[in-house]
This record gives structure tokens, C-alpha cells and sequence, in this order.
């Protein structure tokens, strides 16, 4: 199992503030209030997408922010702010950094997950209205944006195995055409666990998995028989080192085969699966003798590229097929997936600390309220007084001890405490 992972923070946008107006017409000698509502605040939204395939774009771009909210203007309505898609790899897990918890497991194609809301617009004042209060000359505040700081990390299944006889040249090659750094050496079984590395082939990555050599009876479990076929099974395309002048004298064309049989026995729609041959290490066969060895290949009807990770020769032509190849696999028609959107349920609890300081009141329902009010309006600051007494943050400062003036803290405002509006 190999894990793929990036930090990125997620920025919400924040919400438009609502507008204080009066309607105001010839012959209408008293309009009463129209404003109208700030916009919304963009979501930001992670996508499960099955055409992605790594987060290797994140480690470069680990920021994040929607468009904020159009503030209200008279009787116009502000703007909503975009939301931002963010397409992420099926099998994606999101954990948050600053809880140290796991938020969503984006483990199914077309999954849809807000994991920052956007902020409320605030209400203009023509909500504010009733019959003791018909003229308000305030409004509210857009809600704040939300600031997720998160890990994605992602249990990575490789587009591409490559699979031979142990010292074929394996870990040679992946250790070439990516960053993976796998153990090499002149022995065969330097390879026990799969070693998987991101190859960037111009602006596209995949996924190539180095698996630990076969020998023959390995469907039946012999050597690391079964642990390597199992992770066999998840590769769309297979890529089948063969060494074209074997060290121990062997067959090339025997080794392959043996090769292919044990992938039969296994399973036959693993062994049915698109394949591509690289013949490895030619830089140390004579050239009389390559020629020959080509024809024997050209006979099985596959695709055959002549490498060397060594000196380099034959990589791009074989990077390039493995890339057609992918493409031409991931461009099976799309099945349309409608799937609910879902997001994390906001805390709409609270509480109240007494500190030397004062009282200080937590809690995301209650600082969100302060924050969207204008506290340079008075009438304003009278109506959060309200809503605060009926949520019950009120008496329960009198039950812990506040007297008139003491101080309270609300996020960063900072209140002296009252019984009376």
C-alpha cells in the first residue's frame, strides 16, 4: 500500500452584506424599508472523479479560495459567489489537520463533498420590520468564510504493473522514469513489497508499480506467488520485462512464457488485459544476436520496445505507448453518476468559560451571529442582544455570575454585559 499525500487549505467565500434602503417614490410620501440580501459565499466542493489518477498537481497548488458574496445595493439582490469543483482521485480519504479527524472517504465516482460553505449573504433591512419596529436602519452582516486546513490522502492503485522474472530490470526502470527510489541489486528478490512511483509524462501523471518477481508455481503461492498477483489485479496495463541476453543463461522467450502461464493459472482476466513487452538491458547484447531475439518477439503479436534504464535508450517510444495506452483504456464512455451533495453538519452548539479575564462565550452558532452583525449600529447591536437572550447565552451568563459591566468575549468582539436592552 503506498500512500499518495498533500496539505491543502480550503477557503469558503464569504457572504455579501445586506443593505439598508428606503423605498422611495414619486406621490409614496412613506416608502417603507426595501434593502435587499447579500449574496452567498462560493462553496468549495471535492469531486471523486475516476479519470483522476494522483495529487501530484496539489503538492504545487495547496491553496484554495472561493469567490466571496456581492454585497446588496439598494433593492438588488448581491451576487452569489462561484463555487470552486475540486476533482480528486476515487479513493481519496480527507482528514482535517486541525482536529486530527477524518472528515470524508471520497471512495466512489461522481461523489459530491462541500467541505467548505460558503458564507449566509446577510439580510437587508426590510426583514427587520415589524410592528413595533417599522422603520430599521440596519442590516446584517454576510457570515464569514470557512478556512479548512486538510490532508488528502490517497490509497493509490497503479495504472500500470510491470511484471517479469526477478532481476529483469524492474526496479531499474521505475527508479528511471519516476521518483521512486526502489532497492537495486545483482540478486534476485531485491523487490519483496510493490514500490509504486508518479511518472509525468508531459501534463498528465500516472501511476507505475514496480511488483516483485515471478517464478514458476506462483499461482500456487511458490515464492511471493500470491502477494504479488494480488496487487496484479488492480493494474488496467500490464508491462512485461523480459530480459532480452539473461544473466543465467535462460531463454528469453521460455522466461516470458513461463511468465504469461502463471498469470493464466491465476486468473484468465488478468492475463486477458492490454500488455505491452519492453526487452530490457540491450546495451549489453551483441548486435547480431538482438536481431534474432526481436524476431522470436515480433511473433507473439504485442507490442515490443527495446530499453535500456541504464543508458536511457528506447524510454521515451515506451513511456509514450504506455500513455496511449492509458488513454485509450480511460476513455471508455462515462456512465452518469447523480449522487446527493453532502457536507459536514455545522455546530450549532455553545457554551460559556469563565476565565480571569471575564466570560467568554464558544461556539460556532453564537460567533457567527456576532459576526455578521454591525456592531457601530447601535440598533443592531440591540437585536443581537435580543437573539442572544432567546438562545439562552444571556441567562446563563447571569447563572455563572456576570454583573453589568463585566466583561464578555465573543470570538474577537468584546462586550461589557447587560441585563437591559
Amino acid at each position: 500500500m503506498f500512500l499518495d499525500e498533500a496539505e491543502v487549505t480550503f477557503t469558503s467565500g464569504r457572504g455579501g452584506s445586506g443593505a439598508v434602503s428606503f423605498h422611495r417614490e414619486k406621490h409614496v410620501p412613506r416608502g417603507g424599508p426595501n434593502g435587499a440580501d447579500g449574496g452567498k459565499g462560493g462553496d468549495i466542493i471535492l469531486i471523486a472523479e475516476r479519470g483522476r489518477r494522483t495529487l501530484y498537481d496539489f503538492k504545487f497548488h495547496d491553496k484554495f479560495k472561493a469567490q466571496d458574496g456581492v454585497h446588496g445595493l439598494g433593492n438588488k439582490r448581491g451576487k452569489d459567489g462561484k463555487p470552486i469543483e475540486i476533482k480528486l482521485p476515487v479513493g481519496t480519504i480527507v482528514w482535517d489537520l486541525d482536529l486530527d479527524e477524518h472528515i470524508v472517504d471520497l471512495n466512489v465516482h461522481g461523489m459530491k463533498y462541500i467541505i467548505a460553505k460558503g458564507g449566509r449573504g446577510g439580510y437587508g433591512n426590510d426583514h427587520y420590520t415589524s410592528s413595533v419596529r417599522q422603520a430599521p436602519n440596519f442590516a446584517q452582516k454576510g457570515a464569514p468564510e470557512e478556512i479548512v486546513r486538510v490532508k488528502l490522502e490517497l490509497k493509490l492503485l497503479a495504472d500500470i504493473g510491470l511484471i517479469g522474472m526477478p532481476n529483469a530490470g524492474k526496479s531499474t526502470l521505475i527508479s528511471r522514469i519516476s521518483a521512486a527510489k526502489p532497492k537495486i541489486a545483482d540478486y534476485p528478490f531485491t523487490t519483496i513489497v510493490p514500490n509504486l512511483g508518479v511518472v509525468k509524462y508531459h501534463d498528465d501523471t500516472f501511476v507505475v508499480a514496480d511488483m516483485p518477481g515471478l517464478i514458476e508455481g506462483a499461482s500456487e503461492g511458490v515464492g511471493l506467488g500470491h502477494q504479488f498477483l494480488k496487487h496484479v489485479e488492480r493494474n488496467r496495463l500490464l508491462v512485461h520485462l523480459v530480459e532480452a541476453c539473461p544473466m543465467d543463461g535462460s531463454d528469453p522467450i521460455a522466461n516470458f512464457e513461463l511468465i504469461e502461464r502463471e498469470l493464466k493459472l491465476y486468473s484468465e482476466d488478468i492475463w486477458k488485459r492490454p500488455r505491452i513487452i519492453a526487452m530490457s538491458k540491450i546495451d549489453v547484447v551483441p548486435s547480431e544476436d538482438y536481431d534474432q531475439i526481436r524476431q522470436r518477439f515480433e511473433g507473439l503479436g504485442l507490442p515490443l520496445f527495446p530499453i535500456s534504464a541504464i543508458t536511457g535508450q528506447g524510454l521515451d517510444p515506451l513511456l509514450f505507448e504506455m500513455y496511449k495506452t492509458l488513454e485509450e483504456l480511460h476513455n471508455e464512455p462515462d456512465i452518469p453518476v447523480l449522487m446527493p451533495t453532502m457536507s459536514k453538519e455545522h455546530d450549532l452548539e455553545w457554551d460559556i468559560e469563565k476565565t480571569d479575564e471575564g466570560f467568554e462565550v464558544v461556539g460556532r452558532r453564537v460567533l457567527r451571529l456576532v459576526a455578521m452583525t454591525d456592531l457601530e449600529n447601535s440598533d443592531a447591536v440591540r437585536y443581537l442582544h435580543r437573539r442572544l437572550q432567546r438562545l439562552g447565552v444571556i441567562d446563563k451568563l447571569r447563572d455563572l455570575g456576570a454583573e453589568e459591566g463585566d466583561t464578555v468575549f465573543v470570538g474577537s468582539a468584546v462586550f461589557g454585559f447587560t441585563d437591559e436592552l
